[in-house]
């Protein structure tokens, strides 16, 4: 929005152009969904507290989380508020992209809404039954998938690209729209499951968001696409506002969400983001080191699909609870080595991801060509 107003005023005095640069309104767009957060957080505390909108504790879990009973919940909210804001403020919004993430995280967050005032406001315990949560995660997912199949301008926005191979893509055809499914509701529910800890399931969201963010602004410049070997998607580059935004909101809500926290995400939080980072990944054309990076959700969501699985074929647990992180806090871990113990997993799985921007197989002649495009593009 504030794009458009710059673009006017530059021309009475030309220092408006700044606002042109997009690492310059990413970084905007991180201060101001931190602000955001820092202003509206204390507030949405305060009334969730006086609703008596708190987190129901089960009785089988962990003894230490009896203490967090009526701690309030539905703080997810705050993120998608500061995100959309920052975004709506400091994006191009003639690029389809950043209404595609937007209408994405937001209408999850939808879904999350209702199952936590199901929950915590009606008290109806099931919450939102998870057959109609799936069927209305799956509507928003193939939705989506079907129309960035449709509208794909490039073949390379529709191209699986191979991580640590320079010259390894497959083309998708239809099957594109079953990745981008299963890719956007799987982080979805891998979010979820892990949002069981203070701070545990917010900042490896935060972490990976800002490594999008990078891949974002690479797809989207030709120079480094072509140098990189990744492909070349004009749009991809505003979407790193909107990862910008979703660092500074995810930074402003863990400064109340860090042990001991003063408030949960809920549903509302956890699967909107979940279904952002999913979206972002397949924009970008990284679902695959998006994999990588998001190694703690998928260790999350893998220990429960083989719990359940050895559970009902065998008739015993592998964990001795599930989610992993339940399983570590049984055995006597302390709340806060687990969270930070996977906060320290997921710095080095994205570490490892933006890594792969450089460590990538290719051949010489692949590699003077390269340059020459470079060249070619620096001098049109």
């Amino acid at each position: 929005m504030l794009v458009y107003l710059a673009d006017h005023l530059s021309q009475y005095y030309s220092g408006f152009n700044v606002f042109q640069y997009l690492t310059l309104r990413a970084i905007f767009g991180v201060l101001t969904a931190l602000l955001l957060s820092f202003v509206i957080g204390p507030e949405m505390i305060r009334r969730l507290g006086r609703y008596q909108i708190g987190q129901p504790i089960r009785d089988d879990g962990p003894e230490t989380h009896l203490v967090k009973a009526g701690t309030p919940t539905m703080g997810g909210a705050l993120i998608l508020v500061a995100v959309a804001i920052a975004t709506l403020l400091w994006a191009d919004l003639g690029n389809r992209y950043i209404w595609v993430v937007l209408l994405v995280t937001l209408l999850f967050g939808v879904i999350g809404w209702i199952d936590d005032y199901r929950k915590l406001v009606l008290k109806n315990s099931d919450g939102l039954p998870a057959r109609a949560k799936m069927f209305w995660q799956s509507v928003i997912g193939l939705g989506v998938a079907l129309f960035l199949y449709l509208t794909a301008v490039t073949p390379a926005e529709t191209t699986l690209i191979v991580p640590f191979f320079k010259d390894v893509a497959v083309s998708l055809g239809w099957v594109y729209v079953i990745l981008v499914y299963f890719v956007i509701v799987g982080s979805s529910n891998a979010v979820n499951l892990t949002d069981g800890l203070d701070g545990l399931a917010i900042l490896p969201t935060v972490l990976i968001a800002a490594a999008l963010g990078v891949f974002a602004y690479a797809t989207g410049n030709v120079k480094f696409a072509v140098y990189l070997g990744i492909p070349y998607i004009r749009d991809a580059a505003e979407v790193v506002v909107f990862c910008g935004a979703l660092v500074g909101a995810g930074l402003g809500f863990l400064w109340f969400n860090a042990y001991p926290a003063m408030v949960f995400m809920g549903d509302v939080g956890a699967l909107a983001l979940g279904a952002a980072l999913g979206i972002v990944a397949v924009l970008v054309r990284q679902e695959l080191v998006f994999l990588i990076m998001a190694g703690v959700f998928v260790m999350e969501t893998v220990s429960v699909m083989l719990q359940v699985a050895s559970y009902k074929l065998t008739g015993k647990r592998i964990f001795r609870m599930a989610p992993l992180h339940h399983h570590f806090e049984l055995k006597g871990w302390p709340e806060p080595r687990v969270f930070v113990r996977f906060w320290i997993i997921t710095v080095i799985l994205v570490v490892i991801g933006v890594a792969t921007l450089k460590f990538r197989c290719v051949d010489g002649d692949r590699d003077d060509n390269d340059r020459q495009t470079i060249r070619a593009a620096g001098t049109g």
